[in-house]
């Protein structure tokens, strides 16, 4: 602690502070108009002077460190009078009216608070008004130049979409491009809109809406970074979202779904009471009707074709809590161990390929440590598109100097800032990873420290890794040997190095070997249970890792326990006895469906019908069954094609719980408004359910934190994370008791085990989707920064408007073969069906390869999607389909 003096009082300020923040420390405020806490100080604005003892003339308080002794004086008249006229510069011209409007903006404060609000003459000029963007308004008759848009644009967001024109009184603010916002550069994360001090950027739905009444901190329902936001209202309806400035992930900052993606929940077409389909036709029924209904029609079933014959699948949007439930549902009030998520579908072969390595399905370090790591090696994954906040800071650290390796067929964003991107040819992840490893062993660029005392199977991983040099497998590959050598030397030699991967890794037949692949280097070079390093999967949706987690999986209980080792302490807790028969998971309910041994299905807020692949069989199956119970907030593909029921839910803005993100954090859900109408939040709806079928002992809750407490004492590992607890911040399990701080890196003493790790002989198995004649594209699929998933959600919200469609990719040689223009309709065909899409041409792409999102049910992309499954977990291989492709 050093020692000053402010305002005549003793101070005890912390080493390395600047005079502004120890100010802020002790509540003392003084103005400012470029300072934002996210930003690298400047001291442009020079509102925040201060006297200082032994200096000639005030000092900046944002740019000058504290230094011991320090007498400082920061509201004497002559500060207040140099502060009064630097305001009265800035606001010569500025329309009297923004003040009036809004009256709370830190400028239009100031300019009150030093009462010049009568001296203001000017008026909002047509001109500078940019209405272009669909969320962001822009007048830039209130801009004062302070430059804070171009600066976080620039250090946080790394888009440098926002420029200053011309110097002194000619300077303007605009776009790069200097033409309108929507036709910029801007990925619409509204970082400038919230840094703005004056409204010159405003938020269209506060405008329309009016100023927000209250604020309520809770977590984004869309991918699973985790962000944390104040979600504001206004007359029971949400308008607003900022992020939290401390918040453990964001740190400050959202993206554009977290922002402006949230007006599904007032959405005209949700769904607000139960139904139930007669005839063909819906039904809106009571909900005393429906729970009736649904627990008379599974009695039945399962009086009639047993319990094995129901399933029931979790939700990624649902909370811990509730798919805790559900889990718990399937096993003792059905007594069928077929429970499931979307898990299946894509991060399944990473909780596989870890779980079988390291002990743990999950990521071993933390986002923080992205800004810890010397190298970071992206594999099939985007993250400044699908997890734009991750992409953000990796695009900063490389700005920095981390080096950047980036694997993936597509040039992505992240490519452009890249030492290395190895553009491989789809499907040969496999090839591609040994043959890393085979550089790593061959020019013993490997840990000595670790390798070959710590590591296991290494005589043999040698001689396997050996068949697959980068000069055999480059051509196989499409990617140059040499380029494959010095992507392992930037990996092995600048460590700590951590890998990211996504779907481009799991969603493919080796997808459980892909991952384990990554597991491999990371051993190898002793990026294992250290800071900055690691293999950490980017999670698709919100609680995609919690519902798989708590248990909604065939084959694990909560915790991620196998049942056969874990039952005794679940059944105590649960007082009943579990199935031992072993589960169906998604993909194979489908298949004994088929087979008609399956007859019953339970969906919440998961729209299989849109999502599975091979689109056409799936919804023919699910039309086939007894019932199917469909849990959301819309009428979905799955519901509408052949749901028995619809019970309408609760958002997650609409009820307490958890979520758990891709770094292991568990995070507090608020209830920010009141569900509309006769919505109910899952947990209830099981709850409701149990009690009707005789079995609501084991589900009598009254609460959200009743259901978390049940949880704590199946699951050790997060027995110390109590809602009390999380009210202060996330925390990463494991944390098995309450004085536990949490685990930000999991393995630290791997290399000392009495068992060490082993590394994994991974022979390459290329997909049989080949292309030929009949189908000479391959086509890889993904999402779009704009778009989320299957849309449910972001195309009933503003982002809509910024990519309303799915679009193809193809590049410029393919489309002026097929006489493709741009945004044309075009036919994608495959073995399994077909699809329409608009084609995008696009550099990104190499010829004889596709990338196509699938976002919408007009194009209902998974038609075309092949049947072929990971061996290990059934996840689909949405990445390598052959198609054709022509104009419509």
């Amino acid at each position: 602690m050093l020692q000053v003096t402010i305002n005549g009082q003793p101070v005890q300020c912390q080493p390395g502070q600047t005079i502004l923040s120890g100010l802020r420390t002790v509540r003392v405020d003084v103005p400012t108009l470029c300072d934002d806490p996210r930003l690298a100080p400047v001291g442009a604005c020079r509102l925040c002077v201060v006297e200082v003892d032994g200096q000639s003339r005030p000092v900046a308080a944002c740019t000058t460190p504290l230094e011991p002794g320090m007498v400082i004086r920061t509201h004497t008249p002559e500060l207040e009078e140099c502060r009064r006229t630097l305001l009265r510069l800035l606001s010569q011209n500025y329309p009297v009216q923004a003040v009036e409007r809004d009256p709370l903006s830190p400028f239009h404060r100031l300019v009150r608070t030093y009462g010049l609000e009568h001296e203001l003459h000017g008026k909002s000029q047509a001109a500078l008004v940019d209405d272009s963007h669909a969320c962001i308004h822009v007048d830039m008759s209130q801009c004062i130049s302070c430059f804070r848009c171009v600066r976080i644009c620039h250090e946080v967001a790394g888009q440098d979409v926002w420029r200053a024109w011309n110097r002194g009184d000619r300077t303007e603010i605009l776009p790069a491009n200097q033409t309108n916002l929507r036709d910029s550069t801007c990925v619409s994360c509204g970082a400038c809109v919230d840094t703005c001090p004056t409204g010159a950027l405003a938020d269209k739905s506060v405008l329309a809406l009016g100023p927000v009444e209250h604020e309520i901190r809770t977590v984004c329902p869309y991918c699973g970074t985790g962000c944390e936001m104040h979600v504001g209202t206004r007359a029971g309806r949400l308008i607003s979202s900022r992020p939290v400035m401390d918040a453990a992930v964001n740190k400050g900052h959202l993206c554009v779904k977290g922002r402006y993606g949230l007006e599904f929940v007032h959405a005209p077409d949700r769904i607000t009471t139960p139904m139930i389909r007669q005839d063909g036709e819906w039904r809106s029924v009571s909900w005393g009707e429906a729970i009736s209904f649904v627990a008379e029609r599974l009695g039945q079933i399962v009086a009639e074709h047993g319990p094995d014959s129901v399933g029931i699948l979790g939700s990624a949007r649902a909370t811990n809590e509730e798919n805790y439930l559900a889990q718990k549902f399937a096993r003792i009030v059905i007594g069928t161990n077929n429970v499931d998520c979307c898990a299946r579908v894509c991060h399944a072969p990473t909780a596989a390929g870890m779980k079988m390595m390291l002990g743990t399905g999950a990521a071993t370090n933390s986002f923080d440590d992205i800004e810890l790591a010397k190298a970071i090696l992206i594999c099939g994954a985007n993250p400044t598109e699908n997890h734009p906040i991750v992409g953000a800071r990796i695009k900063q650290a490389a700005l920095r100097g981390t080096k950047l390796i980036v694997i993936d067929p597509r040039r992505i964003e992240l490519a452009e800032c890249a030492q290395i991107h190895l553009q491989l040819r789809p499907g040969t992840n496999i090839a591609l990873l040994n043959a890393v490893a085979c550089t790593i062993v061959e020019e013993r660029l490997f840990d000595p420290a670790v390798v070959p005392e710590h590591i296991g199977d290494w005589a043999h991983f040698q001689t396997f890794v050996a068949d697959f040099t980068p000069e055999r497998v480059a051509e196989q590959c499409g990617v140059k040997a040499e380029l494959i050598r010095a992507a392992a030397r930037v990996y092995a030699e600048n460590n700590p190095a951590m890998s990211i991967h996504g779907l481009g890794v799991t969603e493919h037949v080796q997808g459980t070997e892909g991952v384990m692949c990554l597991v491999n280097l990371a051993l190898l070079t002793g990026n294992v249970g250290i800071p900055g390093a690691g293999v950490n999967p980017l999670r698709g949706q919100n609680n995609v890792q919690g519902s798989a987690h708590m248990g909604c999986d065939p084959g694990i209980l909560t915790g991620s326990v196998p049942i056969a080792e874990r039952a005794a302490r679940f059944e105590s807790a649960w007082g009943a006895s579990l199935p031992m028969r072993p589960g169906l998971n998604l993909l194979k309910m489908i298949d004994a469906a088929n087979k008609g041994e399956f007859k019953a299905l339970w969906a919440m807020g998961y729209d299989l019908a849109l999502t599975n692949p091979v689109a056409g069989a799936t919804i023919r199956t699910l039309q086939g069954l007894e019932l199917v119970i469909v849990q959301d907030m819309f009428l979905t593909e799955t519901a509408r094609l052949a749901g028995t029921v619809f019970l309408p839910v609760a958002s997650s803005f609409e009820k307490d719980g958890t979520f758990m993100n891709s770094e292991r954090r568990i995070q507090r859900v608020r209830k920010v408004i009141e569900p509309p109408r006769e919505c109910r939040t899952d947990w209830r709806i099981i709850c409701d359910v149990a009690e009707e079928v005789g079995r609501g002992t084991g589900f009598s809750f009254a609460s959200a934190e009743e259901i978390w407490e049940e949880i704590r004492t199946v699951w050790p590992a997060g027995a110390g994370i109590t809602y009390r607890r999380l009210e202060a911040a996330g925390i990463q399990w494991p944390c098995p008791t309450e004085d536990h701080p949490g685990t930000g890196i999991l393995h630290k003493d791997i290399y000392a085990a009495d068992e060490p790790p082993s590394l994994r002989r991974i022979r390459y198995s290329p997909t049989s989707e080949t292309t030929g004649a009949d189908y000479p594209f391959l086509l890889t699929t993904g999402r779009a920064l704009y778009q989320f998933n299957a849309g449910t959600m972001t195309s009933r919200s503003q982002t809509q408007q910024l990519r309303p469609v799915d679009l193809l990719l193809i590049c410029p040689a393919d489309a002026q073969t097929l006489g493709i223009a741009e945004h044309q309709l075009v036919r994608i065909s495959s073995h399994y069906g077909e699809a329409t899409i608009r084609a995008s041409i696009s550099t990104q792409m190499r010829p004889g390869e596709l990338f196509a999102t699938f976002h919408s049910p007009d194009t209902f992309l998974n038609r075309v999607i092949s049947s072929h499954r990971d061996r290990f977990v059934q996840t689909p291989e949405y990445k390598v389909t052959a198609v054709r492709v022509e104009p419509t």
